[in-house]
C-alpha cells in the first residue's frame, strides 16, 4: 500500500464516519407521522424502529435506488 493508497483510504473513513455521525443526528428526532414523498400514513412499527424517519418503507426504497444510480 503506497501513500496515495493511504490518503483515498483516510478520505473513505473521514467520508463513512461523518455520513454515520450525520445519520444518527437526523434519527435522534421525532418521527414524523406522514410520509414526506407520498403522504401516506408512517406506520408505527416503523416510526419506532426507525427514530426520526420522514418516509414510508416504499419510498425510502425508491429513494435509495434513485440515489445509487445518482439520479437524487
Amino acid at each position: 500500500m503506497d501513500v496515495a493508497d493511504l490518503a483515498q483510504d483516510n478520505d473513505f473513513t473521514e467520508a463513512a464516519l461523518l455520513a454515520h455521525q450525520s445519520g444518527l443526528q437526523r434519527r435522534s428526532g421525532v418521527s414524523a407521522y406522514r410520509c414526506e414523498e407520498c403522504g401516506d400514513a408512517i406506520p408505527e412499527n416503523r416510526r419506532q424502529a426507525e427514530p426520526g424517519t420522514e418516509h414510508c418503507i416504499e419510498c425510502k426504497s425508491t429513494l435509495e435506488q434513485l440515489q445509487k444510480r445518482g439520479l437524487r
